[in-house]
């Protein structure tokens, strides 16, 4: 891979990953309700749910699901709901939020379910895969060995993304940061919710 293609990757990666998507939504969901730790791990979550989704659409495939309408459906339906449960939790839980709650909020959140989180709504996303598939072509070069360019191009995507998330995260922990009090800790966990809510909404309509 000639430096010129892999510095137009980096650059198309890096416009892609500005764009809001689920995985952006996620990002600041994580951060305004739960904290930038928590968001950092839903973010490695959904990074690794990228790797995967990479690796499906090397491995061929995508034009298996393609040919499966329901597969397809399923995995895409199945990915809105978990998303808009996520959301809807998020809400209720802020609107129960009282004093207590706030307390024991200030604390770090246990990072195993942020990574889960993060890597579900990385791989419930089928069309990932389409996109891959078509994206990833362009980038290399069939007549040299396939696996090298592949792993070059999954690493520098994994780093962007990585580096574009963490920087909406921070934001959104910025924001959380500057308001402590319960009614503005409320409105957060309304925002977050909002935000995954829009996610899939996003998901759902593509």
């Amino acid at each position: 891979m000639s430096l010129d293609v892999w510095l137009a990757y980096v650059a198309a990666v890096t416009i892609l990953s500005l764009i809001p998507g689920p995985s952006v939504f996620m990002a600041i969901s994580q951060s305004l309700s739960k904290g930038l730790s928590a968001s950092m791990f839903s973010i490695l979550g959904n990074l690794l749910g990228g790797i995967v989704m990479m690796t499906v659409a090397y491995a061929g495939l995508g034009s298996l699901l393609a040919s499966s309408s329901v597969a397809y459906s399923v995995i895409k339906w199945v990915g809105v709901g978990y998303m808009a449960w996520l959301g809807l939790s998020q809400i209720l839980a802020a609107k129960r939020m009282n004093e207590t709650d706030l307390a024991v909020a200030a604390s770090p959140a246990p990072g195993a379910g942020s990574l889960r989180s993060g890597f579900l709504v990385g791989v419930l996303n089928p069309k990932a895969i389409f996109f891959y598939v078509a994206f990833l072509a362009q980038f290399m070069n069939p007549e040299k060995a396939m696996t090298p360019q592949f792993l070059i191009l999954v690493a520098t995507s994994t780093v962007n993304v990585f580096i574009v998330l963490g920087g909406y995260a921070l934001l959104a922990a910025q924001a959380r940061r500057t308001f402590q009090s319960l009614r503005a800790r409320k409105r957060m966990g309304y925002m977050g919710g909002s935000c995954l809510l829009g996610g899939s909404a996003l998901m759902a309509s593509h």
